[in-house]
């Protein structure tokens, strides 16, 4: 396994201006990972013990749909943050992951990281507001396309 360090964290896009002590934390509770295509990274409902910052690959989140199976959701890629079920109770994935390319990644251990978080509350705000932004712009994302399979669907009749 290669070790991580702030100063490799601190070229990607998630943690981009964090401080260097905040890295150094983060980097402790870090390793350096790579998965082939169709490793599948979490499921939907299962305990989110880890989360990743993308390096490069390609990432389709999906989610258990019953009655018709894995429905993708989403694709994500280099510079993109996978998990945030892991901050919050109660730990579980709110999507399955699988990589839809070979992956490499930093990977962090969820419960190491709320740890650091729970003693630097500092770091805990900007890890949430960071986590709040990718929420966001994927909720966003998530609205367009609704909007665009309903006026497909609408069109169609």
């Amino acid at each position: 396994m290669i070790e991580v360090t702030a100063e490799a964290l601190a070229n990607h896009p998630f943690l981009h201006g964090m401080s260097r002590d905040h890295l150094a934390v983060l980097a402790e509770a870090a390793a350096d990972v790579m998965f082939p295509a169709r490793h599948r990274l979490c499921e939907d409902g299962h305990n989110a013990t880890h989360f990743w910052l993308l390096q490069s690959g390609q990432v389709a989140l999906d989610l258990d749909v019953p009655g018709q199976g894995r429905m993708k959701v989403e694709t994500i890629g280099m510079g993109e943050l996978l998990g945030w079920s892991w901050l919050f109770p109660p730990y579980r994935w709110a999507f399955g992951a699988v990589a839809a390319s070979p992956v490499e990644a930093f990977e962090f251990d969820a419960r190491a990281v709320r740890a650091c978080c729970e003693s630097d509350p500092v770091l805990g705000y900007e890890l949430t507001h960071r986590l709040a932004y990718v929420v966001a712009k994927r909720l966003q994302a998530t609205r367009v396309r609704l909007i665009s399979a309903s006026s497909q669907s609408v069109g169609s009749r």
